[in-house]
């Protein structure tokens, strides 16, 4: 049998790769609508796409954002009133953000730096210890309203034990779609076919008496989590007195209170924390969205120290839930920072009272004046609800009883149809909530101004005056029948 032939060292090497067809940052600036659609489409979420067209957000490219407004390819200036979720309390690219950003850059600061303190880290959570009240003054840094929620829930459970693990939460609740915040998000949409964590209880938003009763009767209870205001419920408030009678049955039964402000903390309903207007201190809070400056990824949990040093305290349990790689990177963590600097400088907080005050009163108003179309107007701040009539309410009464057997179908529809048109006509954006398909929400940059907010209530109150017969018509004609 024939040796095989030596190899030399050449042949060894290893082949130099093909260089694969990618996109530089200016060829992807470039993109067009339809390549961008045809790449959103091919490999992130084409069933996405599909929504995206039928409120005609699929032929907008944006090229820039600043202050208040989205600016298109084609030069239109688009007035945000969706706020990114309240993701943008600053507004767009807000001055001193993008210069303290800019001079981190400039000096060649460290960002991710896990060996060593971070100096930036620590400021930004002695910064939100200072504003937190009571005792909350614990913090745990991520990128995601999901992960501070996560590490909330965590503390929670390490401090109360296995024998008192079990979640108390809220129907029509959203805390997030990671694994463990899903199990207490109530959607059987995002929930899907996932095996979630089975130490859970549901009660009514709001219903302290629900409450009581679930606490008195199950000891298992050492938890209640809730959002302070609902975002994707349809911005839903508990009713007045409710979270200092939770806090009292939390103290009395042993119950630590998480209260989740991922969407309505950080100054959205005129204080930092939607809570303190009731006078009470959760034991547990979480933030995100607009923490990282409208341009950096921050999450934060605060707790107490006594929870917090109970769970994590000792040595042994010190890395049970320690900062992740990327919690209190260097550059967010100085947007985060600058961020609750000017948020308190510039009076963000005051602007989204007296805004908020001013645009709930102009949009009752219009509900006066709409009665067949607009049901509510409900919310705090610049964390606004506006919700539809089911379409049978809007057609004249012969036609109601038979087009109420449709409602529950086409819930949502006249929602989309108000969005699309004060996109297409009015370049006004919006947005919609998640459980209760009837709400678009109204969650602006705590920047806005009374003459932007006399604007939205033009263009609405424009919009409004059509008609349903005129509203269904126009958005089939310009929307729908062009979507493509």
């Amino acid at each position: 049998m024939s040796m095989p032939a030596y190899r030399n060292e050449d042949d060894m090497a290893p082949a130099t790769p093909a260089r694969p067809k990618l996109i530089s940052v200016e060829a992807a600036k470039l993109l067009d609508a339809t390549q961008v659609k045809d790449l959103f489409t091919s490999h992130i979420n084409p069933g996405q796409v599909h929504f995206l067209k039928l409120l005609g957000f699929d032929k907008i490219i944006v090229d820039r954002a600043e202050g208040m407004h989205y600016i298109t390819r084609d030069g239109r200036k688009i007035l945000d009133f969706f706020g990114g979720f309240c993701s943008v309390a600053f507004g767009h690219n807000h001055p001193r953000i993008i210069a303290a950003r800019q001079k981190f850059q400039a000096e060649n600061r460290h960002e991710i730096c896990m060996a060593f303190m971070s100096q930036y880290a620590s400021a930004l959570a002695h910064n939100l210890a200072q504003i937190a009240p009571g005792d909350l003054d614990m913090v745990f840094l991520g990128s995601t309203g999901s992960e501070a929620m996560e590490a909330a829930l965590k503390v929670a459970e390490q401090a109360q034990g296995p024998g008192r693990s079990k979640i108390l939460h809220a129907a029509n609740s959203f805390h997030g779609k990671t694994k463990g915040v899903l199990s207490v998000t109530d959607s059987n949409l995002y929930q899907s076919q996932f095996k979630l964590v089975d130490n859970r209880v549901k009660v009514p938003f709001g219903d302290i008496e629900a409450v009581r009763l679930a606490l008195e009767s199950d000891p298992a209870i050492g938890i209640v989590v809730m959002e302070t205001i609902q975002g994707g419920g349809g911005i839903v408030e508990a009713p007045l007195g409710f979270w200092r009678e939770l806090r009292a049955l939390c103290d009395k039964h042993g119950v630590l209170w998480v209260a989740d402000e991922v969407q309505c903390g950080l100054g959205r309903t005129g204080q930092f924390f939607a809570f303190e207007r009731d006078g009470v201190v959760p034991d547990v809070t979480a933030l995100a969205k607009a923490l990282g400056g409208s341009k950096a990824a921050v999450g934060a949990m605060i707790a107490r120290r006594e929870i917090y040093m109970k769970a994590y305290g000792k040595p042994k349990a010190a890395l049970i839930h320690a900062q992740a790689t990327f919690g209190g990177m260097g550059e967010a963590c100085i947007s985060a920072i600058e961020g609750l600097n000017v948020l308190y400088e510039e009076d963000l907080m005051g602007n989204a009272q007296r805004q908020g005050d001013y645009l709930i009163a102009r949009l009752n108003e219009l509900r006066a004046k709409h009665p067949s179309l607009l049901k509510e107007i409900r919310g705090r701040g610049l964390m606004i609800g506006v919700e539809f009539q089911d379409i049978s309410e809007t057609m004249p009464f012969g036609l109601k009883h038979m087009v109420a057997l449709l409602d529950d179908k086409l819930k949502g529809s006249l929602c989309g149809f108000i969005g699309a048109l004060l996109l297409k006509d009015y370049d006004v954006l919006v947005a919609f909530t998640e459980y209760n398909r009837n709400v678009i929400r109204l969650e602006p940059p705590l920047i806005v101004t009374r003459e932007q907010c006399d604007q939205f209530i033009t263009a609405l109150d424009d919009l409004l005056s059509r008609g349903i017969t005129r509203i269904v018509t126009d958005y089939l004609r310009k929307v729908a029948v062009s979507k493509g």
